[in-house]
């Protein structure tokens, strides 16, 4: 408990580490070099689908067991310290492993970056997505800074929380390389000059799993204390589930839909999606309140961390 608590408070006073300490850079770099000799070239006309697929999942696990076994090594250093010691160990260690202040920032910077002018908006939000940003009038470069909020929300904060919780520093740290491995190989068609649709597949699949029941949770998050509704409109589990449905991925409508409820906002991927379509446009108090209530959502979050790690230890302390 008080590592997870930790972690927060050097997340929240200090920010990210630098690059070069970094455990998720260390994963990307790791990702990118594998995924050279995985993934063919765009105009590679003798691509083997059984081959690279494979390939990627065989890469992936290879990764994936890396970073657990390093996990799994502090988790065992930690155990045999006072417990102030294991406490600081492991919070320096997961910290790397969630950010929630830089994404906090990043989105309040294309805000910020969009009252200068909308080139600079679209810009400031070329660092948070991986859409062409080119095209987008003001109001899109909201709702896709409010849509990255939501959906980050959950890959960088409570999903590695919640598998903290459940497997301790090793579970965070497979999540960790997951969604890391997601982001780089889970594309469909091309990227960079490589074809990822088998190469990825593995990789896409293995984060759409342990994202499942993190990304509902966070929609509930989201969705704690609306009563019910949301400051426009209904705001219910079965509303969220309807909207959700509307996106391509599994896993990142239900924390986008619960914000757009929540806010009583309209957010959409134009020629893709759209959530709460009879919401209004967003204006620039909505990504201040997206942000305050996302914050009471981090908190929720660890208080709910909280209490099932102090409940675990008084089961175990209570066994005969």
């Amino acid at each position: 408990m008080a590592a997870l608590w930790l972690a927060l408070a050097i997340d929240l006073c200090f920010g990210e580490p630098p690059a070069r300490w970094h455990v998720v850079v260390w994963m990307g770099r790791y990702l990118a070099a594998a995924g050279r000799l995985v993934a063919p070239a765009a105009d590679d006309a003798s691509q083997r689908h059984g081959w690279h697929f494979a390939a990627g999942a065989l890469a992936w696990c290879l990764g994936a067991a890396i970073v657990v076994m390093a996990a799994a090594v502090i988790a065992t250093l930690a155990a045999r310290l006072p417990a102030v010691a294991a406490a600081l160990l492991t919070g320096l260690a997961l910290k790397p492993l969630l950010s929630w202040r830089m994404l906090r920032d990043e989105v309040l910077a294309v805000e910020s970056a969009l009252g200068r002018s909308l080139d600079e908006g679209r810009a400031q939000l070329a660092r948070l997505v991986s859409r062409d940003v080119a095209s987008l009038d003001a109001a899109e470069v909201r709702e896709s800074a409010i849509e990255s909020l939501a959906e980050n929300l959950s890959d960088s904060l409570v999903a590695p929380l919640f598998w903290f919780v459940l497997l301790g520093l090793p579970g965070a740290a497979l999540y960790r390389f997951a969604n890391t491995a997601d982001a780089m190989w889970g594309y469909r068609g091309t990227r960079e000059g490589r074809q990822w649709t088998w190469a990825g597949k593995w990789a896409a699949r293995a984060d759409d799993l342990l994202s499942w029941l993190p990304a509902r949770l966070t929609a509930c998050l989201l969705l704690a204390g609306a009563a019910g509704r949301s400051d426009h409109g209904h705001c219910g589990f079965v509303a969220i589930r309807r909207e959700a449905r509307r996106t391509p991925s599994p896993n990142s409508g239900w924390p986008m839909a619960a914000m757009a409820l929540r806010l009583g906002v309209r957010l959409a991927k134009p020629g893709v999606y759209v959530l709460n379509a009879a919401g209004r446009v967003p204006q620039a108090a909505d990504t201040l309140q997206a942000a305050r209530r996302a914050g009471r959502a981090v908190l929720l979050a660890a208080l709910a961390g909280t209490v099932v790690l102090g409940g675990r230890a008084a089961w175990m302390l209570a066994r005969p």
